[in-house]
């Protein structure tokens, strides 16, 4: 496994992107919207990873009631692996709790999140991508 992303959620998605283009000197920035989840969604491109800056798009968004409870700020950490489905039966093995099943997620991605307290308060991502 290894990180793929870090997601943060913002209120304008547009202008925080434009301010992480600049701090770190990121030439392009991907946009989607992912209406499953309620979110658009703003991928920029590190050297072995991505940051996703993400927007609400609906009032039941789950980032709506985040940023709504929390504020802005780092929303999860996603790990990518090659077979979302077996790590998924070998954590729940380990006791690991998830939040909702496995579901389509950005750029052709298998997601499920996996409950906050199952890493000691960390709310994580597992994601594979489509081949």
């Amino acid at each position: 496994m290894k990180i793929d992303h870090v997601a943060i959620a913002v209120n304008n998605v547009d202008e925080a992107a434009k301010e992480y283009q600049q701090a770190l000197g990121i030439k392009e920035v991907e946009f989607e919207t992912i209406e499953t989840e309620g979110v658009r969604v703003a991928i920029l491109h590190l050297k072995d990873s991505r940051i996703e800056l993400m927007e609400p798009t609906r009032e039941d968004s789950p980032i709506k009631k985040f940023l709504t409870s929390r504020g802005e700020g780092l929303h999860h950490i996603a790990f990518e692996t090659d077979g979302i489905e077996g790590e998924v039966t070998r954590m729940k093995g380990c006791g690991v709790r998830f939040l909702g099943e496995i579901r389509p997620g950005s750029r052709g991605t298998k997601v499920t999140f996996i409950h906050p307290k199952s890493l000691h308060g960390v709310l994580a991502e597992l994601c594979s991508h489509s081949k």
